[in-house]
């Protein structure tokens, strides 16, 4: 079976490639293509998988190449994790939007809407030519914003493309393990988009568990998203939210921290993975140790100045594993061998939340089979996190909507329309600001 890595010379390809080096089974991924526009980062990563292959004597064939078109020909499934505008362009996102005073991540408000404007048109030229050159293919979507670019291509593509997220997943397993439950056998019931969803229960042997954790303050304030939003909201909410509502719930705090901070995310992993990409150019280099190093410290530093702002402390060596990895495999595996599983995935909303449309990416668990992801019937959101949802999800439309017209108007609306953008001068200025540094937004008059 031929896997497709699309962005293949980024940092955490080798976390893909470790988990396919662990499956020996029949139908099992056979030869992995790299494709980046890089020839450096692909040799470098390249480099990374042939150590990390070391000793395995079945170990899917590695090829690289820079040509799209061969790269998709006769893939059986194609998982795209491109970064438009590389970590330069996130970093830019963040200095643009934290100079107007608003939040600058690389999926939440500002810096989320220029990232979707910049990557919605590469994207589609992606899925177009996937459904020319690969029909039969799967597509699984890494790339961020993870739920507006997987709707962006599923215009091309239909069902056949399916966004991951690995943070539903970590807050599944965190909230499992502190109720003593193993979280294979846990139903979590979430709901939302991506970087925008709740879990509202946690059900083990048919009993939701949730409510005990709710009603434990000590329990609820052990585990990252209790440190990081407090008990007192949390019980409020009645809710776990995903760790990504921080910057909803406490976004004055959030965007105080990132200006005062010494470096943004995006500049901290510019230079961090310019420093490993440049060591990678030596032939003599260790390449597995490393990645393996610098990936660690990359882990560790995760939503730091959150973290920070809520007095939560150090990450929990168990979150530091990663795990989109390991949800895209299980993903594969379901629909190329027919294994029957659950996950929570980006897919067509179908008619699973009423408040939205048919074709509106949302994150749910789907059931998972041979022919792919089917989301399951889930109970309404309540207003508070209905109004959340409708109001990014509009924004998305208009995102989606300005890279098919090019309209810059287009794009000021979508600004404006952020609940984390307060004025539409602010919306212009940030329009203004993004076309300036991002050459990848000239299509916008």
């Amino acid at each position: 079976m031929k896997l497709t890595i699309l962005g293949g010379g980024g940092f955490r390809v080798p976390l893909v490639y470790g988990a396919l080096l662990q499956d020996h089974a029949e139908g099992r991924v056979t030869h992995v293509v790299l494709h980046d526009l890089d020839p450096a980062r692909l040799s470098a990563v390249t480099r990374v998988l042939a150590e990390q292959a070391a000793g395995v004597p079945d170990a899917p064939e590695v090829s690289a190449t820079t040509d799209l078109d061969e790269a998709l020909r006769g893939a059986d499934f194609v998982f795209s994790a491109i970064r438009v505008g590389g970590l330069e362009g996130r970093a830019n996102d963040e200095r643009v939007a934290l100079a107007e005073g608003v939040l600058g991540q690389e999926t939440v408000g500002a810096g989320g809407i220029a990232y979707g404007l910049r990557t919605v048109p590469v994207a589609v030229d992606i899925a177009r030519r996937v459904a020319r050159l690969a029909p039969d293919a799967w597509v699984i979507n890494f790339t961020n914003p993870a739920g507006l670019v997987t709707e962006a291509m599923s215009r091309h593509l239909g069902d056949r493309v399916i966004g991951i997220c690995d943070s539903p997943v970590g807050l599944g397993r965190r909230i499992a393990r502190v109720l003593g439950a193993n979280p294979k056998e846990a139903w979590i019931d979430y709901v939302g988009l991506n970087h925008l969803g709740w879990v509202r229960g946690l059900r083990v042997a048919g009993r939701d568990e949730l409510p005990r954790l709710l009603a434990d303050p000590d329990l609820l304030g052990s585990f990252e998203e209790g440190k990081l939003f407090g008990v007192d909201w949390l019980r409020s909410l009645g809710a776990i939210p995903n760790e990504y509502l921080h910057y909803y719930y406490f976004n004055r705090e959030a965007v105080r921290a990132y200006q005062q901070a010494e470096k943004t995310r995006g500049a901290f992993l510019h230079d961090q993975q310019a420093r490993f990409y440049a060591e990678m150019g030596n032939p003599d280099a260790p390449a597995w140790k490393v990645w393996e190093q610098t990936r660690a410290e990359r882990e560790a530093t995760y939503m730091a100045e959150n973290r920070e702002t809520a007095g939560a402390g150090e990450r929990d060596e168990d979150d530091l594993s990663g795990g989109y990895e390991k949800v895209a495999l299980a993903l594969m595996r379901a629909i190329a061998r027919d294994e029957r599983t659950t996950l929570i995935l980006n897919v067509r909303n179908q008619r699973t939340l009423s408040v939205l449309d048919t074709d509106a990416v949302i994150e749910v668990p789907c059931l998972v089979d041979a022919n792919g992801a089917h989301p399951v019937t889930v109970d309404p959101l309540p207003d508070h996190a209905t109004g959340l949802v409708c109001a990014v999800k509009a924004v998305e439309r208009e995102v989606l909507a300005a890279a098919d017209s090019g309209s810059r108007a287009t794009a000021v609306k979508a600004f404006a329309l952020h609940p984390l953008v307060d004025s539409v001068n602010v919306a212009r200025r940030l329009v203004e600001g993004y076309t300036d540094v991002h050459p990848g937004l000239a299509y916008l008059r």
